[in-house]
């Protein structure tokens, strides 16, 4: 990454000019690598995301890629977008001067630590899709039926597996197989329609 556009980023004219210059300073202190991801500074160690700087319209901040992990005992950090992320924590700034250098420093020391110690947020695995038996009897005895059904995501088939399981009676059971069998054959999912535009 040229270091021209990390520069030309932190040249750029704007409110926060002096906060994220200040963020930098404290950053460039660390053993951190500078980058530019995203349009924005991002700081690695061993080529994995630590920590980045971001400047917008009301406020500028730092963000910690595994921030869910830091102790935060001045209490500033935020998830960074509320039951999106699990990791990521933010800690924002409205003006250079609420910037404390010493307790900002111990954040990103803290970051950078954790990162060396391995703790990085790995998402859960998704579970495998459990193919209830009705169905799972026809994708046996139908190879053609079984590739069909293989090429949709773990998504859509769970959601063929949940129609078939939510129904309370056999008969109820069987129709609903006969009515998704033309459906995975032509490769619509169940609930395609309404996810039409």
């Amino acid at each position: 990454m040229s270091k021209a556009k990390i520069e030309a980023y932190f040249a750029r004219e704007g409110s926060f000019k002096e906060g994220v210059n200040s963020l930098r300073a404290l950053a460039l202190q660390t053993e951190v690598k500078e980058e530019l991801k995203w349009g924005a500074p991002v700081y690695t160690l061993g080529g994995k995301n630590v920590f980045g700087i971001m400047a917008f319209k009301s406020h500028f901040g730092i963000w910690f890629f595994n921030g869910c992990y830091l102790k935060d005992p001045g209490n500033v950090l935020e998830n960074a977008q509320e039951g999106k992320t699990k990791a990521m924590r933010h800690w924002k700034f409205i003006a250079a001067d609420d910037i404390m250098a010493d307790n900002v420093l111990a954040y990103m020391t803290e970051a950078i630590e954790n990162q060396k110690k391995g703790l990085i947020w790995k998402p859960e695995k998704k579970k495998k899709t459990n193919i209830p038996s009705d169905l799972l009897q026809v994708l046996k005895k139908d190879q053609e039926l079984k590739k069909a059904f293989n090429k949709f995501t773990a998504y859509k088939q769970g959601e063929f597996c949940e129609y078939i399981e939510t129904a309370k009676q056999l008969k109820t059971k069987q129709s609903r197989l006969e009515k998704i069998i033309p459906m995975i054959r032509e490769g619509i999912g169940i609930n395609d329609k309404y996810r039409k535009t």
